[in-house]
């Protein structure tokens, strides 16, 4: 029999200390500072403002972790870090790091709180004004590689309109309407979170394309008049019974043969595979109240129940999948 022994407990246990070096490290603008140059500890500091002794601490940190690189006296950024965190690669992860930082992690801190109650610890989406700005940039970053996926992998040839129903800051239309330029679109979510796509978009080449109507898709209409409609991370908030009202409102503002774009993190039957869908389950959870992950047949379920026909389930980018259906 092999040996058996705790190291996948410590390395589990210990997590949270290699998340915080890393959001400390972003937050300070370390690799931002080593994009201009590798730096010595002392230049490093200068650049920064932070003090040489906790500094050492939180690069060397990085070092180990493998996002920075040390030749000498010389720290630079390895290219992980040079590519998504420096503010100068093809993707900044940078408002992900803040937004787990800021707002996510210290609401980890209840989870146990919402676990042992079954019940929402701060309320459905109770974010502060800050709170969603940092919740809806960080979640458009965390998004973006799956919207540029969707905007590849499916076919929208055959579409004039779309709707993106709970779109947050436009993400998913911008990769989309960079690709199709037959579509016109409407992003309908939250007045609060509109109110940050408009400024978001309003420089952008797109954005004439674009119809920003802002609403609560459980309580008013979802604006018709569309082919496609596009639900994308947006079910994982949601209870299932929820899910199915929501679907049927959709159903209720399309003709039959529209088409339903479901963009999740849609797991297998047990519900652990992808690992980052069963992690990331417990800040749904914290998010709304109600939020876990669903597994593709729960979701080929509801389809069925509120008026949808299943035609397939394709994969996205990472842990991200896509249900297609259409209204029967």
């Amino acid at each position: 029999m092999p040996e058996v022994t705790p190291t996948a407990i410590f390395q589990v246990a210990t997590g949270f200390m290699a998340a915080k070096q890393l959001f400390v490290a972003s937050e300070i603008g370390l690799f931002e500072r080593l994009g201009e140059s590798p730096a010595t500890l002392e230049q490093l500091a200068a650049r920064t403002g932070i003090h040489n002794r906790p500094l050492r601490v939180v690069a060397d940190a990085m070092v180990a972790l493998g996002f920075l690189q040390r030749r000498g006296d010389l720290y630079e950024n390895a290219p992980v870090a040079a590519a998504f965190l420096a503010g100068a690669g093809p993707a900044d992860l940078r408002p992900a790091l803040r937004y787990w930082n800021r707002l996510n992690y210290p609401r980890w801190m209840q989870l146990e709180d919402a676990v042992r109650t079954d019940q929402a610890v701060f309320g459905d989406f109770a974010f502060s004004g800050d709170e969603q700005r940092l919740y809806s940039e960080g979640v458009e970053a965390i998004t973006s590689g799956t919207a540029a996926a969707l905007a590849r992998e499916y076919d929208f040839s055959a579409h004039r309109r779309i709707v993106d129903v709970g779109g947050g800051t436009g993400t998913f239309l911008v990769a989309i309407l960079r690709q199709n330029s037959g579509l016109n679109a409407t992003l309908f979510d939250l007045p609060s979170v509109v109110a940050i796509a408009s400024q978001r978009l309003a420089q952008h080449p797109v954005a004439p394309l674009i119809k920003i109507v802002g609403g609560d898709f459980f309580h008013d209409p979802i604006p018709g008049g569309h082919d496609v409609v596009l639900l994308a991370n947006v079910v994982h908030n949601f209870s299932s019974e929820r899910n199915q009202a929501l679907l049927r409102n959709v159903g209720s503002a399309v003709a039959p043969g529209a088409r339903l774009l479901v963009v999740d993190f849609w797991t297998d039957p047990t519900h652990t595979q992808p690992t980052f869908a069963a992690l990331m389950a417990g800040a749904f959870l914290l998010v709304s109240g109600e939020g876990t992950v669903y597994s593709a047949d729960e979701g080929r379920a509801w389809l069925a129940a509120t008026g949808w026909k299943l035609l397939e389930h394709r994969p996205l980018s990472g842990p991200a999948s896509l249900l297609v259906a259409e209204a029967i």
